[in-house]
């Protein structure tokens, strides 16, 4: 057992919650249960089927990458929200989200999980969002194609990417940026004369871009893409505190 203010504070301090302010999720502790925390469960979005789950399994916190405070919403306390907040509320659950700081954190963000995963060398930062660097570029310990790429870590995440360009380009520089890069990430991957680009998903006006580029994208899917660093959190506060932990898959195919 452990309290929600040293899971609270670990998490805070670890994962560098101020130091993304511009972040337009309200990251840390949205909403506050238990004062206690026996069980803690990790998962990717917050949403009532994964709030109605932490009720099932007797979970005192829900740890999630995408949270329901964002900006000044919630405004209403009704509808959907009401649910969800109500579901929490009601059964003494707190919710504790980690945004931007849980895709650019250098050592446990989704990024350098990614990286990894394959093992890349030599690794920087790059592509500045909301003030700070979040991507991350290294190189393969050895040559692979995009398609090999994504195979492993389609493999690793339980994921079914799709590569766009040239799937069967040998490639060793990489990049990676979660989520969705958007149209600027990729453009900043080709000015630094990537061999290859990870994202989680590709959005319409980037096709050509990448097409045109020569430079291949993996793109493995916005939420496969965000699982490493819920998953690093969890594996961490196992380490540090004495609270049963697990992670609930709700994949969105998207």
């Amino acid at each position: 057992m452990a309290t929600l203010d040293e899971i609270t504070g670990y998490f805070d301090n670890l994962l560098g919650l101020a130091k993304i302010p511009a972040d337009g999720s309200n990251n840390g502790l949205q909403v506050e249960g238990s004062t206690t925390v026996n069980k803690i469960l990790f998962s990717v979005d917050a949403s009532l089927e994964l709030f109605n789950i932490a009720v099932e399994r007797n979970a005192d916190m829900v740890f999630v990458h995408h949270g329901i405070s964002w900006g000044g919403n919630p405004k209403r306390f009704s509808g959907m929200d009401g649910d969800r907040l109500r579901t929490l509320f009601c059964n003494g659950i707190s919710l504790y989200a980690m945004h931007l700081p849980l895709d650019a954190h250098p050592e446990y963000g989704h990024n350098a999980c990614l990286a990894a995963m394959l093992g890349l060398e030599n690794q920087t930062m790059f592509a500045k969002y909301c003030e700070v660097e979040i991507g991350v570029i290294g190189e393969l310990p050895e040559l692979l194609t995009p398609q090999e790429i994504a195979d492993s870590l389609d493999a690793g995440l339980d994921g079914e990417s799709i590569v766009f360009g040239d799937a069967a380009k040998s490639v060793s520089k990489i990049g990676i940026i979660s989520g969705g890069a958007g149209y600027e990430g990729i453009n900043e991957a080709i000015k630094l004369g990537l061999d290859c680009f990870i994202t989680g998903e590709v959005g319409h006006s980037s096709y050509h871009l990448i097409k045109e580029s020569g430079m291949p994208v993996v793109a493995l899917g916005h939420y496969s893409s965000e699982k490493p660093g819920v998953i690093k959190s969890m594996e961490l506060i196992q380490a540090k505190f004495n609270v049963e932990c697990e992670f609930i898959d709700i994949p969105t195919g998207l």
